[in-house]
């Protein structure tokens, strides 16, 4: 990656929606010059386009979730299990007292209890001995955040959970997994 790349990553990070054109005034190049480069940055995985919402405009809750898990076995089913979850928008896997970190959002205060209590939460997985929930009080900078919508819905959640059994969905304290068709939110 040289000053032109880092150039180009610059503006897109600004504005995403600047125009090959644009970039290209903006550093000397030509269109087709910077096109080249942004699909080499992609093919290198260096750069990836992608849509964020604004967590702040929509109503949306964050919370990070501090978890320690027991052994690397654990650590990988739970990876696995929730990799398609559209609630978590990252986990990290870290040293120390605590080795994973989630951040997910929920739309509401209920459907975060949820989300941290039910047998759709991490922290009902084998393998967490503690863990912790951290919401986010405020977000500074940009409110903008990669959470994932899920546009084709399914009947039983990615984590294999069927939230018409879920006793907090039928009370109408959860709106239900983003990924299932009886969701109840906004996305």
């Amino acid at each position: 990656m040289d000053e032109k790349d880092r150039k180009i990553i610059s503006i897109l990070q600004k504005s995403g929606k600047a125009t090959l054109s644009e970039i290209a005034e903006e550093i000397g190049m030509s269109a087709m010059g910077v096109k080249k480069r942004i699909d080499k940055l992609e093919k290198e995985n260096l750069i990836k386009s992608s849509v964020s919402l604004n967590v702040e405009k929509l109503e949306i809750l964050t919370a990070i979730l501090v978890m320690e898990v027991e052994s690397a076995e654990a650590l990988n089913n739970i990876l696995e299990k929730f990799k398609d979850c559209p609630r978590i928008i990252k986990f990290f896997v870290t040293t120390g007292g605590y080795n994973l970190f989630a951040l997910i959002w929920a739309e509401d205060l209920h459907s975060l209890e949820s989300v941290t209590l039910e047998k759709c939460s991490l922290r009902a997985q084998p393998g967490i001995r503690r863990y912790e929930v951290f919401p986010i009080q405020e977000i500074f900078y940009e409110p903008y955040i990669e959470i994932k919508v899920s546009a084709d819905k399914v009947n039983i959640a990615p984590c294999g959970v069927d939230c018409r059994s879920c006793s907090r969905y039928k009370a109408e304290k959860c709106l239900g997994c983003p990924a299932t068709e009886f969701y109840r939110g906004k996305l």
